[in-house]
């Protein structure tokens, strides 16, 4: 497992509850959020700035050793 710093950029909401559910859905694509902030807010371009920390689980190849 290793974890991910990430900004993204979200389309503003009709109201909290629908922002909260986008953003959680848009760092869903990156991994499983820790934990997350709104960083910024551009009223005039209706956009959030979000930044994140994610984890992602590593995958191994785990092939056998050969003799």
């Amino acid at each position: 497992m290793t974890t991910h710093f990430i900004t993204a950029e979200i389309d503003l909401q009709e109201s909290p509850k629908q922002l909260h559910q986008a953003i959680e859905t848009e760092l869903q694509k990156q991994g499983e959020p820790l934990r997350w902030a709104v960083t910024s807010v551009d009223t005039q371009e209706q956009k959030a700035q979000v930044e994140a920390i994610v984890t992602k689980t590593t995958q191994t190849n785990s092939q056998p050793s050969t003799p």
